[in-house]
């Protein structure tokens, strides 16, 4: 079993299609409407980004995040950085020698970076 993909709502498709292609350089791989949805899947890096313009009103979640793992968090920050992202919290260094980063996306979704160390 392996996690096929991440579902975000979002509230304008095409600024959050461009801010997760300039945040994550991901394609665009499918886009169709789903009933009163309409449904756009980025992909690259080895992960899929679901995201779904509803054309009703919906309650936001704002607990949830995604989190992925990077190689080096420095190199990444400068590169956002460069882009005119800013983090929301962090950079952290944990206890376990993991470092974490947080932004947050343009409807609110919380998107946490990790930089893993395993022996």
């Amino acid at each position: 079993m392996k996690v096929h993909h991440f579902g975000i709502e979002v509230s304008n498709l095409e600024e959050s299609i461009s801010f997760y292609i300039n945040m994550l350089n991901l394609e665009v791989c499918s886009k169709f409407k789903f009933m009163d949805e309409e449904i756009v899947f980025l992909s690259g890096n080895g992960f899929m980004i679901e995201l779904i313009k509803r054309n009703l009103p919906t309650m936001k979640l704002t607990s949830t995040h995604l989190a992925i793992e990077i190689k080096n968090l420095e190199e990444m920050i400068s590169n956002f950085k460069s882009k005119g992202l800013v983090p929301v919290e962090g950079p952290y260094q944990l206890s376990n020698g993991w470092k974490t980063v947080f932004y947050e996306g343009l409807d609110g979704e919380i998107l946490e970076f990790l930089e893993t160390k395993y022996d």
